[in-house]
């Protein structure tokens, strides 16, 4: 089975859902409520790719990986980062505000961040190279070309744009455990040798993250709904962005590059699962 049939549907797929939900109202929230929205872009765009390299190096982790390790960190989370915000009791305006930004912000930031990296590991291992106008063309083509699409039908059709967000927000999930499995058993040998390295240094990254979502809150002095969902934005990252980018014949074309993002798949919902339960069971007492 060609992966790249599966991912990049399916990442299309996501961004349109997330169009579908989005007005121009959620990327003017930044006018009224510049403390929060700038404390989350902040922590998306810098303190996380800054705390990736880090984490990169103390692992020692090789070329391939530490790409894909990067990659993570310059992919800011779509569409379920709002669920979890929701169902932890977080601020759901800002969160959708928040990736509403990060997603157009990260058109640029992205190819700009890994062309660096890959420059970085160029001597290492020479077969790493990024062809940074047809990262920004994908990026293009599959994420801002659906999210105006859904923005669209959102504005002009509210009724069916809702209708569709009924159906398309419940096969987001299973698409994306299908998308995992389908690259798990592709490269299932490369997972089991190198998950035990790449699970730690992945496991460091979903927590530092959300520990410096919340030193960023506590430090504008945001409100604890405000707190909850950096916490969630800062620490959850677009798993199907990174496999496409990695998997995708116009950029990188390689599965290795994207492991470490099946991984984070699976590390990233066990953690923030377990996090939303922690919120909600403090909530009771």
């Amino acid at each position: 089975m060609n992966s790249v049939l599966i991912v990049l549907p399916i990442l299309t797929l996501l961004m349109f859902d997330l169009g579908l939900v989005l007005t121009l109202n959620d990327f003017k929230l930044f006018l009224s409520r510049p403390k929060p929205v700038f404390a989350g872009l902040i922590g998306q765009i810098i303190l996380l790719p800054l705390i990736a390299l880090v984490l990169g190096k103390i692992f020692g982790l090789e070329p391939l990986f530490f790409v894909g390790f990067m990659l993570i960190a310059c992919c800011p989370g779509g569409s379920s980062s709002n669920v979890f915000s929701k169902i932890a009791h977080g601020d759901v305006a800002l969160s959708v505000s928040l990736t509403a930004c990060s997603s157009i912000i990260t058109l640029f930031t992205l190819p700009l961040i890994m062309a660096l990296v890959t420059n970085a590991v160029g001597g290492e291992a020479t077969q790493v190279h990024l062809p940074v106008g047809r990262l920004i063309m994908q990026n293009i083509v599959l994420m801002f070309v659906p999210i105006v699409l859904g923005m669209l039908i959102r504005k002009w059709k509210p009724s069916v744009a809702a209708k569709m967000d009924k159906v398309l927000s419940k096969i987001a999930l299973p698409a994306i455990l299908l998308l995992a499995t389908v690259f798990y058993i592709q490269n299932k040998e490369t997972i089991l040798a190198n998950f035990g390295i790449l699970g730690l240094s992945i496991t460091a990254l979903i927590l530092l993250a959300m520990a410096g979502g919340l030193g960023l809150a506590k430090l504008m002095h945001l409100t604890e709904k405000e707190n909850r969902t950096l916490v969630i934005e800062i620490g959850m990252q677009n798993a199907a962005q990174c496999i496409a980018i990695a998997c995708s014949p116009f950029v990188f074309n390689n599965s290795t590059i994207a492991v470490p993002a099946i991984i984070y798949s699976l590390m990233m919902n066990v953690i923030l699962l377990l996090y939303v339960l922690y919120v909600n069971t403090c909530k009771k007492l």
